[in-house]
């Protein structure tokens, strides 16, 4: 098993907190691409890609367009069965696509029949939760659909908060009972000033 992701979080006291993440297998995905456009932002044609919006890819192996190949992975802001949008991509400016190339993206981990659990406690071996978020309470919104986990707690939740900095870790729970530590980290609290 790997190692959970470390990442830190801030929370705004008295602010609807939301966090949005994406659990990537191992599994590299490659797609060809038959058309880019020269336009911002830039639309790619991969047929039956299977890229949910907000998954990370990346774009090698282009033909005539060479300054969209990149090492860097780039975030999918729109997409349906056969095209994807990266809106931080201006291609105005590039050379035209003449052909090849593939779309790279590491293949999303299906989250039917997981739920999820995550507390928040001041110290690590602190015996008290500050906050549990889980499945059952809607603290934690996991969606199939397009492969999002979603952190979320309420403006009165964060309003009650009184702490500098805590800890929390994220464990996700498969229909068979194996356990995945996906992620850990700090919470720092940002004091409220509107009150």
């Amino acid at each position: 098993m790997a190692s959970p992701i470390k990442l830190n979080l801030k929370v705004y006291q008295g602010s609807t907190f939301r966090e949005t993440l994406r659990w990537e297998s191992a599994l590299k995905v490659y797609v060809p691409i038959t058309n880019i456009t020269k336009t911002a932002p830039v639309v790619v044609v991969a047929t039956s890609h299977g890229i949910p919006v907000g998954w990370r890819a990346k774009i090698t192996g282009a033909g005539g367009m060479k300054q969209i190949n990149s090492e860097e992975y780039r975030v999918v802001t729109e997409a349906d069965a056969n095209t994807l949008t990266f809106n931080n991509i201006n291609a105005l400016s590039y050379d035209t696509y003449t052909g090849g190339g593939v779309l790279e993206y590491n293949q999303p981990v299906n989250l039917s029949g997981f739920t999820a659990r995550m507390q928040i406690r001041s110290k690590l071996d602190d015996p008290v939760v500050i906050k549990e978020l889980t499945t059952a309470n809607g603290g934690v919104v996991i969606n199939n659909t397009v492969k999002t986990i979603e952190l979320y707690l309420s403006a009165t939740d964060t309003a009650a908060f009184s702490f500098q900095n805590a800890v929390y870790s994220l464990e996700l729970v498969s229909s068979g009972g194996e356990v995945t530590q996906l992620i850990a980290g700090t919470l720092t609290l940002v004091r409220e000033v509107t009150r």
